[in-house]
């Protein structure tokens, strides 16, 4: 999201999160690692080396370096964000929610003066990315994509962007997990959407960083920092947890963007229905009812109709729109599942072939 756009929350697991654009405390060109506790004694002659668990003094200054020419900061007229250069031509991959319904933009590199003018080249809401270009693609570094597949918990990253628009701010974490899925509810004019295999990071991320970079410690981008979480009783910011969409999905979302302007594949699953949450006699959710079908989708093909509720998806309980959306983030198109469906007064077990969520 933008800088101005506070409000927005998501529920992660148990815990929600707010998208607030990643970032963190701005600390010039370099982030520094943990340092040895003490001084090193003097080595005698004889000396072994120092055990391999003693940290040494680690700078990244290197890698800053390297990868601070290839992230912008994005003005749009509601707020800021942070975006990362595709290619030589200008081409730029950024959050959905930075974007959001702006159609010109303002770019920014550190160290650079004067913005240049962008403008919009297509917009993909359920993985929260979109693609802007930049007018003039003069002196604008194509970033060096790793594969996102490949991180680990435990991995050194570092978090790179312009949060609370403090240009070419870095902070440092690890990857604290992988595979996270991640649910962003909607807000005034806004679907919300689930980030399926979110990294996890505990690098600060903090608002007008969205958009951004998560790079590793070989300069290689291998996320796009979106989210943070928050507590779900006060609302207040989490410390150390934080969500990237995956280098190797932005890249391909983005590729379709700019070929066509819109998504041809988006590999996610779908189970073609309008589906929304039921309350239960106390008010609280209590699955998730079919609107309406696809002719020929999915849904249709298995026999499940409008009025049917569904109870759970596999063996995941569906109680709300969310617990479903999550679930689906999950599986693969393709894919066939049981599903656990409320008729009248009966509970079947259904079995749909799930189809492939629409582009646009």
């Amino acid at each position: 999201m933008g800088l101005t756009e506070r409000g927005r929350r998501a529920w992660i697991a148990t815990a929600m999160a707010a998208v607030i654009g990643g970032g963190g405390v701005a600390i010039g060109a370099a982030a520094f690692g943990s340092s040895a506790t003490g001084p090193a004694p003097a080595a005698a002659a004889t000396s072994a080396p120092p055990p391999a668990s003693v940290p040494a003094l680690a700078s990244y200054a290197d890698v800053v370096r390297e990868v601070l020419p290839s992230v912008v900061l994005i003005r749009t007229p509601n707020g800021l964000g942070s975006g990362v250069v595709l290619d030589g031509k200008g081409n730029i991959v950024t959050n959905a929610h930075v974007a959001a319904d702006a159609a010109e933009f303002e770019v920014q590199v550190a160290g650079q003066a004067e913005p240049r003018p962008a403008k919009l080249v297509g917009t993909y809401r359920p993985d929260d990315l979109a693609v802007i270009r930049a007018d003039d693609p003069a002196a604008l570094t194509p970033a060096r994509f790793g594969d996102s597949s490949k991180a680990r918990a435990g991995d050194v990253v570092l978090a790179v962007g312009n949060p609370l628009g403090l240009s070419g701010s870095v902070t440092e974490g690890i990857i604290s997990a992988t595979g996270r899925a991640v649910t962003e509810p909607g807000a005034a004019g806004s679907p919300g959407v689930t980030l399926p295999d979110s990294i996890q990071t505990s690098a600060p991320i903090n608002p007008g960083n969205s958009g951004g970079a998560l790079v590793n410690t070989s300069g290689e981008f291998i996320g796009i920092p979106t989210l943070a979480a928050a507590s779900p009783q006060s609302g207040a910011q989490a410390q150390g947890i934080g969500f990237a969409i995956p280098a190797n999905l932005a890249r391909d979302i983005a590729k379709q963007l700019i070929a066509s302007g819109h998504v041809t594949n988006s590999h996610r699953a779908a189970i073609g229905a309008q589906v929304a949450t039921v309350a239960g006699a106390d008010g609280a959710p209590a699955g998730v009812g079919i609107v309406a079908v696809t002719p020929g989708g999915p849904a249709d093909r298995a026999g499940i109709r409008s009025g049917d509720v569904i109870r759970s998806f596999g063996r995941t309980p569906t109680p709300d729109m969310e617990s479903l959306t999550e679930a689906l983030a999950g599986a693969r198109p393709g894919q066939t599942v049981m599903l656990t469906i409320a008729r009248d007064d009966q509970t079947l077990r259904i079995g749909v072939r799930l189809g492939e969520l629409p582009g646009g």
